[in-house]
């Protein structure tokens, strides 16, 4: 599988809008565990996602992904992420962030993806009030803490 191809592939589809192209790069059943809207499993969901939830609220997206790193079941890859907020508050301003993408593949396709996102610097820019950010916020540490990894962390 070439990681770059996928990666770009996984890109151009959210850019374009391409909910059903964005979807058949995942398996029948493979969820992706979004920052702000959570969970979609399944194809038909992931495709609603991108054409309905990402669009929703905002226009001209740009997503790059850099330095990919795969043992081939796991693939990681650092990511820089913008779009022109349609929403009251950000008043057309263009809003973005990065992160890390974390997937799992099988046989050439996603499994699950996840994401850890420096989401601040984005809703910030966007004009959200103070109390909103801290709602988001924490609404995004209750479900990192929500994860498997972190049982360890919760006493």
């Amino acid at each position: 599988m070439d990681l770059s191809v996928l990666l770009k592939q996984f890109c151009g589809a959210v850019e374009r809008r391409d909910g059903k192209g964005f979807a058949q790069l995942f398996a029948e059943n493979g969820v992706y565990h979004d920052v702000f809207y959570g969970p979609f499993e399944g194809r038909v969901k992931i495709a609603e996602m991108i054409d309905d939830w990402f669009h929703r609220t905002a226009k001209d997206f740009r997503w790059e992904m850099f330095r990919p790193v795969s043992d081939g079941k796991t693939l990681y890859a650092y990511y820089t992420f913008s779009y022109v907020s349609t929403l009251p508050e950000a008043k057309g301003k263009r809003v973005g962030f990065d992160g890390v993408s974390m997937m799992q593949l099988r046989d050439g396709l996603i499994t699950e993806y996840r994401e850890v996102a420096n989401s601040s610097m984005g809703l910030l820019e966007i004009g959200f009030a103070p109390e909103r950010v801290a709602k988001i916020l924490g609404k995004e540490a209750k479900h990192i803490k929500e994860r498997p990894e972190w049982s360890r962390h919760a006493r």
